[in-house]
């Protein structure tokens, strides 16, 4: 008895392992996520799903899921900690330099300059007229960023890597 019980577990051991690997990896690399809601429009329809990088470090232009109180977003980064952002007339200037900001679609609404703490960003929807973004909820704590996106893995005729 205490030999086939031995025996079972060695035979449910791979298994047993792959699980560990994969709960570990959804824990603390990776994740698949889904996209709802048309912000990032017209990088994004609203129904893709995503895989998450939980270990990217942030850059200006990457796509990124942040955690509000009552939702996730998922939204661009414009403005790194340290730096100053405003938006006047429909452009961006980041440290009094205009940006080019080929993401946008639609106007972008002004925007008071301020300067980020060292452990913010400033993030925008690319589909500016709906997007609740850094403009409404202020700057993006570092803590509030899970990770970030940039490969599409459903819908099939999207597959892969969004281009920069």
């Amino acid at each position: 008895m205490k030999e086939k019980l031995i025996k079972n577990i060695k035979e449910l051991f791979p298994y047993l392992l792959i699980l560990i690997v994969v709960i570990l990896i959804r824990t603390f690399i990776a994740t698949p996520i889904k996209v709802n809601g048309n912000s990032m429009y017209d990088t994004l329809d609203g129904s893709e799903f995503m895989i998450l990088n939980k270990l990217a470090k942030v850059d200006r232009y990457d796509i990124v899921v942040v955690d509000t109180e009552s939702e996730e977003l998922i939204k661009r980064v414009y403005g790194l900690p340290g730096e100053k952002i405003s938006i006047e007339n429909n452009a961006i200037y980041i440290n009094d330099k205009k940006i080019e900001d080929s993401y946008a679609y639609g106007e972008t609404s002004d925007y008071k300059s301020i300067v980020l703490k060292e452990d913010e960003y400033f993030v925008l929807g690319d589909n500016r007229a709906v997007s609740l973004d850094s403009r409404i909820i202020g700057p993006i704590n570092k803590k509030k960023i899970k990770g970030t996106t940039n490969f599409i893995l459903y819908p099939f005729n999207r597959f892969g890597l969004l281009k920069k």
